[in-house]
Order: C-alpha cells, then sequence, then structure tokens
C-alpha cells in the first residue's frame, strides 16, 4: 500500500530494469551503486524510484528490495555516477541515508508519525467538541460557517495530509496513478467541495481520510521495520572488530580488513569475526547462529570454525580461511536478503492482478461519481463522496506488500534456525512436496563407517578380539581398518606388537602379532585356510573346527557363521571382518556406516505430513533394505550410479512434486532435477550453499519436518492475505454505490483494518518453532 506505484497503475511490485540491448543483471554491470532508501519500504514505493532511475543515461539495471529498503543500480561509469544516482532517488520523493547515519528512528516517532498523532488528536478533539455541543461559529466565508470544530478538522487535514499530498505532487509528477496520488485527489475533493459547495460540509471525512491513512501507513511501515529488523539481526552476529597478531604484536582492526591467512586472537566470550581454521587452543564453541545446534562443540588444532560463533571457554587462534565479506554468515545475510528478488507464483499474479485493478476501479469511481448527476439529476455530492470512497480502495497495495513481507518474515525465521532458503519461490514449492526423496550416505546416515558388533570365539574376550583386530588394521589404509583401530582405542584397547605386515588384495590383511601369524578379513580368506564356517566353537579354545569337533558341539554349542551369523549381520546392512590365527578363529566384527541420530523420527514425521520418503543410494539391496527397515522407509532404489540417482528423481516427479535431499556436491546433479534441491551440513561449503535451493546448515534431520511447516505455513498465510483481501475490496466495491458507506469506514476496514490483519498475519511465521523449540 505505501507510498508509490507504476505509471500505468498501481502495479506493486519489486523490478529489475535495464536498458534495450544492454546487461541482464546488476551482476553484469561494469559498476554496481548500492544505495540505502528507507522510506522505500514497499513495492510501489519501489516501481517510481525504478522508473526514476531508471531513466538516467547510463544506468544499466535496477535492483529495489522494498523489504530491506536497499536500491542496487548496475551502471555504466563512463556515462553516469553515484550522485547522479541519488539525485534521481530524490527526485522520486526519497531520501537516501548517509552510510555512516545510524539513526533508526522508530514509526511512531517519526516525522510522520508524530504528524500523525497531531492529527488524531485534533479529530479527535472536534469530535469532543460536537458531542458536548461547545461548537461556535468562529468565521464564515464564500457562504458557508465554520464552527470549532471545522477548525480543528481543518488542523487534522493540514497536519496529517501534508505528508500525502507531498508524496502525491511526486507521483503526478511521475505520472504514477499509485495510492498516494489517489488519496490525495480524495483529500482534496472532499475539502473543495466543503470550501466551494455552500451547504456541504465533508470536513470529517477529509480529516478521517488523511488521519487514518497515515495510520495505515505506520502499521505498514511497522511491519516493514520488523522485517528488517530481523534481517539486521542477522548482520549483527558478526564482530565489527578483530584481534589479529601483525608484526608480533597484537592489533584490533576492523573485521573485514582481516587478510586471509591471518592469525584472529579469539578470548573466552568474544564472537569469532572470521571463517577459518583452529591453529591452537582448545575451546567449546556455541555454533547456533550458524549450524542451530544447541549444545556448544568442541574445537582443537585444525578444526573448522565461523563467523559469528562465540567462543565459549578457552583461548583460540583461528587461521582465516576467507575475508569477512565472504564467511558463511556473510553468505547467508547475502542469501536471505536476496531472497525477495524471486517472487512466488502468487506474488506474481498479484502483480498482474494490479495492473488491471486499479484503472478499472478509478474508472469506475469517476463513472459513480459523475454519471448518476450528469444522467440522472442525482445529488452531485453524495456521489462524489461515493466516487471518492472507490478510489479509496482503488490501490491494492495493502495486501500487495504482504506477500514479500510473508516471505522476508518466513525466510529471515528460516536462517535464524539454520535453513538457509534461496527465495520466496523455493519456499512456495517446498510446501507444495509430495515426495521427499533422500540420500543414504552422508545423510541418513553419518558416512562414517563404525563398529557396530563384536562376537568373540574359543574361548576369547571382546577385548582379546579387538586387540588382535588393532593389530592387524593399524597398518591398514582402508576405511573399515580405521573404524576397527578407532573403535579399539575408544574402548582403550592397546594392541600387540605388528611385524610381517601384508596387505591381501581384495581379502583382508595378514600380520604377525607377537610370534603368531594373524590374518582378518572376509569370510572367504578364513575358507581359504581350511574353516569350517558352519562349526565355530563359542566356549572352549580349540583349533579347526572339523567335523569331528561336531558332537561337542552339539554337547556345548556353537555358531553356524555361514548360514546364520554372517547372513543376519550383512542383511543388517553391515561389512563382516573375521579375525583369527591359521588353527583358530578369535571373533567377528561388524562395521557399518551408522544411521544418523534422529533419522526414523524425521522420517516418520515426514510421513505424519503425509509425505512419501524414498531412499536413493548406491549401496546394495541387503545395504539399502537394512537400512530403510531401520528408518521405516517403504520405497527405496539400490546400486544406483550418480546418473541414476537423476534418473530416478526424473521419474519421481512424474508422480508429484520432489524434494531431493542430498550432500549438495556428489548428489547436484539430482538436486538439480529436483522440483526443490536441499543440500544438507552445508555451512562452510560454498558449492552446497550456491548450488542447492534450499541449505541445512547443520547435520539435523529434523530441520526438514520444520521447513515443510514453515513452508506450508507460508503458502497458507500469502493465500489467506491475498484472497481474504481481495474479498474486502470486493465487498467494499460492490457496497459503496450502493450504501452511503462513511468515508471513515471505507478506510478503516479497506485500509487499516486490512493492513493490520494481513501484516500482523504475515509476522505470525516469525514463530513457527524448529523440533528443538527454537
Amino acid at each position: 500500500m505505501s507510498d508509490d506505484c507504476t505509471t500505468e497503475s498501481c502495479d506493486c511490485s519489486d523490478s529489475v530494469s535495464k536498458e534495450a540491448g544492454s546487461v541482464a543483471s546488476v551482476a553484469d554491470a561494469p559498476a554496481t551503486a548500492r544505495l540505502d532508501v528507507p522510506d522505500m519500504d514497499c513495492p510501489s514505493c519501489a516501481s517510481k524510484v525504478d522508473g526514476s532511475v531508471s531513466g538516467v543515461d547510463g544506468v544499466l539495471a535496477v535492483d529495489t528490495r522494498p523489504t530491506t529498503g536497499t536500491l542496487v543500480v548496475g551502471y555504466d561509469p563512463d556515462r553516469t555516477g553515484r550522485g547522479a544516482i541519488v539525485a534521481a532517488v530524490e527526485g522520486a520523493g526519497y531520501a537516501v541515508r548517509d552510510e555512516d547515519d545510524e539513526s533508526d528512528d522508530t514509526v511512531w516517532t517519526s516525522p510522520r508519525g508524530l504528524k500523525t498523532i497531531a492529527s488524531g488528536s485534533f479529530v479527535a478533539l472536534a469530535l469532543a467538541v460536537i458531542v458536548v455541543g461547545m461548537n461556535p461559529v468562529l468565521a464564515t466565508a464564500l457562504e458557508q460557517s465554520y464552527t470549532l470544530s471545522d477548525a480543528l478538522l481543518l488542523g487534522a487535514v493540514v497536519a496529517g495530509g501534508q505528508v500525502i499530498l507531498r508524496n502525491g505532487y511526486y507521483s503526478a509528477k511521475n505520472l504514477s496513478l499509485d495510492i498516494d496520488f489517489l488519496m490525495t485527489a480524495a483529500i482534496l475533493a472532499a475539502t473543495g467541495i466543503t470550501v466551494f459547495v455552500p451547504g456541504e460540509n465533508l470536513l470529517i471525512e477529509a480529516a478521517s481520510l488523511a488521519f487514518l491513512f497515515n495510520v495505515a501507513e505506520l502499521l505498514e511501515r511497522f511491519s516493514v521495520q520488523r522485517a528488517r529488523r530481523s534481517l539486521d539481526e542477522l548482520l549483527d552476529l558478526a564482530p565489527e572488530t578483530a584481534v589479529v597478531r601483525r608484526d608480533g604484536e597484537q592489533v584490533e582492526i576492523p573485521a573485514e580488513d582481516v587478510r586471509v591467512g591471518e592469525v584472529v586472537l579469539v578470548q573466552p566470550g568474544e564472537k569469532i569475526p572470521v571463517d577459518g581454521l583452529v591453529r591452537d587452543g582448545e575451546s567449546a564453541v556455541n555454533q547456533a547462529p550458524i549450524t542451530g545446534e544447541s549444545v556448544p562443540v568442541d574445537k582443537a588444532r585444525g578444526d573448522e570454525v565461523f563467523a559469528g560463533t562465540v567462543n565459549e571457554q578457552g583461548y583460540l587462534e583461528v587461521e582465516t580461511t576467507a575475508p569477512a565479506s565472504e564467511s558463511t554468515l556473510a553468505r547467508i545475510v547475502d542469501l536471505v536478503t536476496d531472497a525477495q528478488s524471486n517472487k512466488t507464483e502468487r506474488e506474481r499474479f498479484v502483480e498482474r492482478f494490479a495492473q488491471y485493478y486499479t484503472p478499472l476501479v478509478t474508472s469506475v469511481a469517476i463513472l459513480v461519481a459523475a454519471v448518476p448527476p450528469l444522467l440522472f439529476g442525482a445529488d452531485w455530492v453524495h456521489w462524489a463522496v461515493n466516487g471518492i470512497g472507490l478510489l479509496v480502495i482503488a490501490c491494492p497495495c495493502a495486501f500487495v506488500i504482504s506477500t514479500p513481507v510473508s516471505v522476508v518474515s518466513a525466510v529471515t525465521s528460516a536462517a535464524k534456525r539454520a535453513v538457509l532458503v534461496k527465495g520466496g519461490d523455493r519456499l512456495e514449492t517446498m510446501g507444495d512436496v509430495d515426495i521427499v526423496a533422500v540420500d543414504k550416505t552422508g545423510t541418513l546416515t553419518t558416512g562414517e563407517l563404525a563398529v557396530t558388533d563384536v562376537v568373540p570365539l574359543n574361548g576369547n574376550s571382546e577385548e582379546d578380539v579387538l586387540r588382535c583386530a588393532r593389530g592387524l588394521e593399524s597398518r591398514s589404509e582402508h576405511p573399515i581398518g580405521d573404524a576397527i583401530v578407532s573403535h579399539a582405542a575408544q574402548n582403550g584397547v592397546e594392541h600387540h606388537e605388528v611385524s610381517g605386515f601384508e596387505s591381501l588384495t581384495g581379502e583382508g590383511v595378514k600380520a604377525t602379532l607377537g610370534d603368531v601369524p594373524h590374518y582378518a578379513g572376509k569370510p572367504d580368506l578364513f575358507t581359504d585356510l581350511g574353516f569350517d564356517l558352519d562349526h565355530v566353537h563359542l566356549t572352549t579354545d580349540g583349533g579347526v573346527a572339523r567335523p569331528e569337533m561336531r558332537q561337542q558341539c552339539e554337547r556345548e554349542g556353537c555358531l553356524d557363521l555361514v548360514e546364520d551369523t554372517i547372513p543376519r549381520l550383512q542383511n543388517e546392512g553391515k561389512t563382516v571382518v573375521l579375525v583369527g590365527t591359521e588353527d583358530a578363529l578369535e571373533g567377528v566384527i561388524a562395521v557399518s556406516d551408522t544411521v544418523r541420530e534422529g533419522a526414523r523420527e524425521t522420517v516418520a514425521a515426514l510421513r505424519d505430513r503425509g509425505l512419501s520418503v524414498v531412499m536413493l543410494t548406491g549401496d546394495n539391496e541387503g545395504t539399502a533394505r537394512a537400512v530403510a527397515d531401520q528408518l521405516g522407509i517403504d520405497e527405496y532404489r539400490a546400486d544406483l550410479l550418480p546418473e541414476d540417482k537423476t534418473d530416478a528423481v526424473a521419474a519421481l516427479k512424474e508422480q508429484g512434486t520432489v524434494a531431493m535431499v542430498g550432500d549438495g556436491v556428489n548428489d547436484a546433479p539430482a538436486l538439480a532435477t529436483a522440483d526443490v534441491g536441499i543440500a544438507m551440513g552445508a555451512a562452510g561449503s560454498d558449492t552446497a550453499i550456491e548450488t542447492a535451493d534450499i541449505a541445512l546448515l547443520t547435520d539435523d534431520l529434523s530441520r526438514l519436518p520444520y521447513l515443510v511447516d514453515l513452508a506450508r505455513k507460508t503458502n497458507g498465510v500469502i493465500r489467506q492475505n491475498v484472497w481474504g483481501s481481495l474479498a474486502v475490496k470486493a465487498v467494499l466495491a460492490v457496497l459503496i454505490p450502493v450504501f452511503a458507506i462513511p468515508l471513515w469506514l471505507v478506510v478503516l476496514a479497506g485500509d487499516v483494518g486490512m493492513t493490520t490483519a494481513v501484516t500482523g498475519n504475515a509476522m505470525r511465521l516469525a514463530r513457527v518453532s524448529a523440533p528443538d523449540g527454537d
């Protein structure tokens, strides 16, 4: 609603304009200027600024962002400069705030706010004078008597109407048929009838228009300020200064001046000012501002840290890996700020609708005011008032602003919960998703192998098995060996002295532990050594389980590794490693990619929301089935190469709208093929953040149900705002010519009430909480 609209209509839209045959976007221009235009707080204002700036010779592209109050202009520095661009903005009626100006007047203490309060006070006093009956005549002019209440109402018109008429002047100057032009016409018409038509007094209508329209404008600006404030909170996460070591001394400098490779010193309780790697010190770091993790993460030498996170305890020295302008936090802020440029389909619908709605209703208003008096001799003042009422509702800006405010409210709220959404269109599509395709490795699972089972045999303990296995695998470079060594170390199990290590390609490893040759590897390795894996003794010491031992097995118990233990573990998606000597099996170790914490609950939550969950993996059928069963997933695709995953996503799209969840790097083709690509664990990953439509900055799968809830609620809020506002406008458009609806009621219902309802509804999205209550 706010200040201005397009040349032909109240086309309340952000826009990117360009000269014919020139660059396609601001990013392609030789030079750019970023201006802070705080009063450009609605799409209609942006339209007029765009039109004025686009007319400057040398301006190649204009990107207006009313929700953040910023203007980005691409231009040719050989033909124009920043000064000419600023002059064009001011020529449209908007001030450009200096970069050093940090003033932040609240809506109600701004000049417009104070004038509105004064206008409202005059209206209240006038009504009080009328009610108590103390309303003497003060003057007479042009056959019209003016009472004390009339003087007070005129004061309300002057106090509140000044800013409206000023904006209306700029609208007329720029040939914009917008709300300010229409309200200016309405106020002047009501005041002019009072002054020049004997016996007619419409000052209360003019005063109510001036006061209530300003209230609606301030309410809208208040909602926009709240959205801007939430963006400012993201910016405030990063400290402005950093302490670095230069020439052997500690120097405090602006964070933006820290060079890549410099060491930043961070004391306990301070915010980390840059992205980097810990080079010295240990501490717990609160990463909630970036990753949403509620528990501080221990950091030591070599670990990655992010700008904006808080060093909770120890002293850290951090080697800078990216300039402040390219930190993870900076990219998050930039992408959230730019999100409004990607309009939802509903937003585009409203813009198209506005192009026809305003001229149509304005034309109807003129006809309503003129036709009955001219053709039927009706009271022209009565019909003029009806025409003024239609002018008041002729611009749909109040509900147009509600859509971008809804998007910014939702996107900013998501960013604070470690979910980065790169535009309202992506959020809208996410709200319509039917199928969630999820990569297994690194998404549903951690992507890191771990020991899950240790089965001791022939009288050995778990510690005995792990001791031998750690010794055998200590020189192996295989991931399975690394997992076994790590597990043994974590359990405090030392290893034997190792000699004669030998890698048996495709089967396992061999080494001498002490004086005894040992083996670790696949079951086939031990079959080749002469073991009968159908009968392996559990309790007694002994050698190879040969047929003559079967009676003893029947008495004391044996494992059938071939038919029972090994298939059972493999069916659970685990890799089986046997450990032993040439004469005796010592134990079985199972290793697998561990399921991520909360994965089963997340799958259940998505299914509870009516979504189908499909797992995609390059693993074999058995492993895929085991993980799917463990997580409660009914449908999966196994043995997939990266290109097969892309084909699988394409096939799923034939069944409905598909979101693909992966790591953002290996799964990039599948993410791009899906209707919505979601990269998980994207903090610190340029590729993931840039390629995905939505990035989960942490590995927390519980953010997926939250994302679904937020997207669906955002779509619902936008639908409510658009159709509810249209319904109110339609009802008023029909009732105004039929019933004598007072102008104050038209403004209150069609402007103030509607603005309050739609912006308040949009702000609700900031309260959608993640599963952990954030």
